[in-house]
C-alpha cells in the first residue's frame, strides 16, 4: 500500500501530532510525515517532530494574529509542495487558512476540533460546552474551508460531560478521544488518496 505524504501544521503542545507520529511508527497508519511546520518559534510540536526525526520548520506568521500574511501563506504552500505533501493535517494550528492554501490543497486539508461541530467553534470549546450545561461534547474531524471550525464533517467522537468535570478534566478526556480518532480518520483518508 502506498504511503501517503503528510504535512502537519501546529502552534502548540503537539499532542495530536505525537499521536499521529506514533500511529505511523507502530504501523497503524500507512503514511509518512514529510514535514511539521509551526507558526510559533519554540512550539513543543517542533520538538516532537525532531524526536521522531521529521523535518520541521518555523514559519514566522507575520503581523496578523489569526491568519498568516498572504506572502507567508504562499511560502507555506511552497514548503508543503516542496515536501511533496498530499494531505495537510492541522494539529492545533491557530491560524485561519485562506485562498493560497485552500486552492493548493482542495479537500486535502483537515482539522480536529474539541467539540461536536457545529456546536462551539472557536477557542476553548470544552469550556463553552461546560458553560452551556451540555451533557455530551466530543471532537470533530473536518475538511478545512475559509471559515473558522467549519467545513464538511468527516467524523466525530462523543465524550460525556460528567457532573464532577472541571474544564481541565473534560479537556483531558476530549484529548484522549482526539488521539484515537484523528489517526483513524487519517488512515481512512489515506486509503482513499
Amino acid at each position: 500500500m502506498k504511503r501517503v505524504q503528510l504535512g502537519i501544521l501546529g502552534s502548540g503542545k503537539g499532542s495530536n501530532c505525537r499521536a499521529i507520529l506514533e500511529s505511523i511508527r507502530n504501523g497503524k497508519l500507512c503514511a509518512e510525515a514529510r514535514v511539521v511546520i509551526s507558526d510559533i518559534l519554540n512550539a513543543p510540536i517542533l520538538k516532537i517532530a525532531r524526536e521522531f526525526s521529521v523535518p520541521n520548520v518555523y514559519l514566522p506568521p507575520g503581523q496578523f494574529r489569526t491568519r498568516l500574511e498572504p506572502t507567508v501563506e504562499t511560502e507555506l504552500v511552497r514548503l508543503l509542495r516542496g515536501a511533496k505533501v498530499e494531505l495537510v493535517v492541522l494539529a492545533g494550528f491557530m491560524r485561519v487558512l485562506k485562498t493560497p492554501m485552500l486552492e493548493a490543497f482542495p479537500r486535502r486539508i483537515i482539522n480536529i476540533h474539541p467539540s461536536l461541530l457545529p456546536k462551539f467553534p472557536g477557542l476553548e470549546a470544552w469550556k463553552q460546552a461546560l458553560g452551556a450545561g451540555e451533557t455530551v461534547t466530543g471532537c470533530t474531524v473536518h475538511f478545512v474551508d475559509e471559515k473558522v471550525d467549519h467545513g464538511d464533517i468527516i467524523a466525530q467522537r462523543e465524550v460525556p460531560i460528567l457532573p464532577t468535570d472541571t474544564a481541565e478534566s473534560l479537556q483531558a478526556r476530549i484529548q484522549v478521544a482526539e488521539h484515537e480518532l484523528y489517526p483513524e480518520v487519517i488512515a481512512e483518508l489515506c486509503r482513499e488518496i
